[in-house]
């Protein structure tokens, strides 16, 4: 274990000091997109600023065959386009046990380290991962010169990442959030569920019998199979100070159940979650950022409140120290992508205007 004193020093000579807190930029969606394909690589320009995030996926979806496309690929687009201020650079690197990790983080870190934000990591299992690309990233920043150091996000795919969820978001000042990868977990945990995210109509609860008659019409209602999972990563993420991400909804044509489950996320804590089509970019912005209604319900309570002490009655219910809390959070956010985005501003100043 290291020194609390040396946690935020760097681990190679020359390589960037480390942050002392995460930059809380909204990463409402983060999109993947295969810079292998020219076509998908080709439309990259235009969609700057229209995702929060821009993921290069080198991993899972990308074939063996163009592994070495995709990143050559991406090291284009790194180096061609500019990204601004709204929207961030990030890549998928293949899992650290393939052939085509070490040249993924060694290439893409010398050639174009300078834009890319944060690095996500598959499969980590333990702080062990972690440490593992915290050094050898330190030891690449300073070969190529870097001043700011790149993130690492980590994805949870196994039950083994889970147990250890705590222990992998304590790992580094580098880790900046982590992702739920539903369908590798599912595989490895053996829940029988061939879906990517999302619920499943078997996993239910039946209403008791009316009048006691077992053979009567009972309601039904369906559960959610991964409310345990993304709760647990919530707690493990704020209490290190990173940040949550629901991962992939792999049915795209399904866009009220991939609102559903974004929006489930997005209520036990998670700040955004991944885009396979460009059709989820719009419906993750919607729902990670908050409703014009909470955000002047909630200017209203921190106005209403004061000093932040005792208690207040507002439309017949009461707020105290802890609504303020609650408020605060909600607050800040829509001061934060009202920076980002001029139209939810104005909706989130003209709501608070009528209020």
């Amino acid at each position: 274990m290291r020194s609390a004193k040396d946690f935020f020093k760097p681990l190679a000579v020359g390589a960037p000091q480390p942050v002392t807190e995460v930059p809380a930029r909204p990463s409402r969606v983060i999109h993947f997109f295969d810079p292998s394909n020219e076509k998908m690589a080709a439309k990259i320009p235009d969609m700057v600023g229209k995702a929060d995030v821009l993921l290069g996926n080198l991993e899972d979806g990308v074939k063996a065959d163009n592994k070495v496309a995709a990143r050559e690929g991406l090291v284009r687009i790194g180096q061609e386009v500019d990204f601004g201020e709204n929207t961030q650079l990030w890549t998928r690197l293949n899992s650290l046990d393939s052939p085509w990790f070490i040249d993924d983080i060694t290439t893409l870190v010398t050639a174009i380290g300078d834009k890319l934000d944060v690095v996500m990591i598959p499969k980590v299992e333990g702080a062990e991962d972690i440490h593992y690309v915290d050094r050898l990233l330190a030891q690449l920043e300073a070969k190529a010169g870097l001043t700011k150091p790149i993130l690492v996000h980590a994805i949870l795919e196994t039950a083994r990442g889970m147990v250890n969820v705590e222990e992998i978001c304590a790992a580094s000042p580098r880790m900046q959030g982590l992702s739920l990868g539903p369908a590798d977990l599912a595989a490895d945990r053996r829940m029988k569920t061939t879906r990517v995210g999302g619920g499943h109509p078997g996993y239910l609860v039946r209403e008791d019998p009316v009048d006691g008659d077992i053979e009567g019409e009972r309601a039904t209602y369906q559960q959610d199979l991964w409310h345990y999972t993304i709760a647990r990563m919530v707690d493990a993420c704020v209490m290190n100070g990173i940040f949550p991400y629901y991962g992939p909804f792999g049915d795209i044509k399904d866009t009220v159940a991939c609102e559903d489950q974004f929006r489930n996320a997005f209520l036990l804590g998670c700040v955004g979650a991944w885009s396979l089509h460009p059709v989820q970019i719009e419906i993750g912005k919607r729902v990670f950022s908050p409703s014009v209604e909470d955000v002047a319900h909630a200017r209203r309570v921190v106005a209403a409140m004061g000093d932040g002490t005792g208690a207040v009655m507002l439309d017949g219910k009461m707020e105290d120290d802890a609504s303020l809390k609650q408020c605060q959070v909600i607050v800040a956010l829509a001061d934060q992508l009202g920076k980002l985005d001029p139209e939810l501003k104005k909706a989130y100043d003209a709501a608070g205007t009528e209020s």
